[in-house]
């Protein structure tokens, strides 16, 4: 859900001062070599370059903003802390203007189950989507840091729950709401265009986008499947739809993507999915994140994984970098991941 440096990621440029998009990719070669390179563990030093202490939280997010990173994440009752860092490595925090907290409960919608938070800048405002009670809202700044402020304490309405919100905005103005619903049996992916107060959706436009049909996406044939966490990049004209699969508590919580001409579909699952799993990565329960371009133009994902084999909470916070390859075969480039750069996120102590 991102308009400015962290989530929204379009090459064209952007006219809405999008700088959403956060992350880079590097390093896996492409077709069969890609599914290939998506189950080669990582073996290289850089997990261990940064000292301190784990960074605990889920569904991270990273957010560039005048030379500094912001990272927000799952995992407080009481909102969203932030922490920062001027090179993705050493990190600072939590630093936000509310005792910590870049969105502090009381401030906004909601009283529990802050989940999921986007933070986006758009028409000269800091903006953060989030999840609270299971309902998607957003809130206002004037800085990264907060305090982020929803005086109305209202959430986008809806039908049914909804969660794990991405603003996107293309290249045209439009503005569209990735978002998931917890209906029918599962978390299944929807968009719908916005409009320009950023509270509502255009309900005609909505749309099914993604849910689970293929094995990778539910390992343990779950009678409520999942697909949840959306982050879409826009590259050469195509949309690029990354999410995560299987229930969040699963070693096999994992992250692909799909393809489309339009941003509402229909959108072609990559077939060497998943390209972040326990397989490559070497740890249970990667995923649910968001991409983040560093100063030099490169891709990361940050997510989360289980803190050990046996645990799956708190969650730890890592990143890996990606990019985009050319597709030998034709058709949209893939997008790739170098597994060898995979490290958690560690702050200072």
């Amino acid at each position: 859900m991102k308009l400015s440096s962290t989530r929204v990621f379009s090459l064209a440029k952007i006219s809405l001062c999008l700088t959403l998009f956060s992350g880079a990719v590097a390093g896996c070669k492409p077709s069969e070599n890609a599914t290939a390179s998506a189950v080669a563990p990582s073996t290289s030093a850089s997990a261990e370059a940064a000292t301190g202490k784990d960074i605990p939280l889920a569904d991270p997010t990273i957010f560039f903003h005048d030379g500094t990173y912001y990272l927000y994440g799952t995992g407080n009752p009481n909102g969203f802390k932030v922490y920062t860092s001027k090179d993705l490595k050493t990190w600072q925090g939590p630093v936000g203007n509310r005792d910590g907290f870049a969105f502090k409960k009381g401030d906004g919608f909601g009283n529990s189950k802050f989940w999921a938070p986007q933070v986006f800048r758009y028409d000269n405002q800091f903006y953060m989507a989030y999840v609270a009670d299971e309902g998607i809202a957003l809130a206002t700044s004037d800085s990264p840091l907060g305090p982020f402020t929803n005086p109305e304490k209202k959430a986008i309405e809806a039908p049914v729950r909804q969660i794990d919100p991405f603003l996107f905005v293309d290249d045209d103005g439009k503005k569209y709401l990735y978002h998931v619903r917890v209906a029918d049996g599962g978390n299944r992916m929807y968009v719908a265009e916005m409009n320009d107060d950023l509270k509502t959706m255009k309900m005609e436009t909505l749309k099914l986008c993604i849910e689970a049909t293929q094995p990778w996406e539910n390992t343990h044939q779950d009678a409520w499947s999942v697909t949840e966490g959306p982050t879409i990049l826009k590259y050469k004209g195509t949309y690029y739809f990354i999410y995560s699969a299987n229930h969040f508590k699963w070693p096999t919580y994992a992250v692909g993507y799909a393809t489309s001409k339009s941003p509402y579909g229909p959108w072609e699952k990559f077939e060497g999915n998943p390209i972040i799993s326990k397989a490559n990565i070497g740890h249970n329960g990667t995923g649910h994140g968001d991409v983040v371009k560093d100063k030099k133009g490169d891709m990361y994902y940050v997510m989360h994984t289980h803190p050990s084999e046996t645990a799956i909470n708190p969650r730890k916070t890592g990143v890996v970098k990606m990019k985009f390859t050319k597709n030998p075969n034709g058709g949209p480039d893939l997008l790739t991941v170098d597994t060898k750069t995979f490290h958690f996120l560690k702050v200072q102590e």
